[in-house]
């Protein structure tokens, strides 16, 4: 909740959030990384019933903290990446305990969480002068409740389809940069 509290405009988090939900919902992201992880689980000849759960459940975790979005902003746009090696710790520790949960399906996390820094780190380098603290501030704040998300999922407590509600990532983006 502390990164949500970051924003600097509630409107743009809440409209993130709606807009990307719709996008997400309409293209059905979570199926189709379910299929993915179905197929992946078949292709390394895993039976855990978890699989794709801890799959999913990692990448989510690992993708959209403000570590995630803020080293590879820093790698892509000043060569730095303190952040990232320390995000690397945390989630390897963090792996650990999720995979006594889930079982093998989080060590896979790692392949689309490569595409995802790698893409955001290239994109900032392209697009350097973009990243403002207005923009990382947003993009924040949309990760922290995306996190809040997760935890729901985590305690049973409700059942949130947040890979579906990642396009709010970039819709906070443009919204950021539109309104700045």
């Amino acid at each position: 909740m502390q990164m949500a509290f970051r924003t600097t405009n509630p409107l743009i988090m809440i409209f993130s959030l709606i807009i990307g939900g719709v996008i997400g919902e309409t293209i059905n992201i979570d199926l189709r990384i379910e299929a993915l992880s179905n197929k992946l689980k078949r292709a390394v000849g895993s039976k855990s019933n978890t699989f794709t759960e801890g799959l999913l459940t990692a990448f989510l975790l690992f993708c959209v903290g403000s570590m995630a979005i803020l080293g590879s902003i820093n790698e892509g746009i000043r060569g730095d990446h303190s952040l990232l090696l320390t995000k690397s710790i945390l989630d390897g520790f963090s792996a650990i305990a999720l995979a006594s949960t889930f079982g093998v399906g989080v060590i896979f996390s790692t392949i689309p969480l490569l595409i995802y820094q790698g893409s955001i780190t290239l994109f900032a380098n392209a697009f350097q002068k973009l990243f403002s603290p207005v923009i990382i501030n947003e993009l924040t704040a949309v990760g922290g409740l995306l996190i809040v998300g997760i935890g729901l999922n985590l305690l049973e407590i409700k059942k949130i389809k947040v890979t579906n509600l990642l396009p709010a990532l970039l819709i906070a983006i443009l919204l950021a940069a539109i309104i700045k």
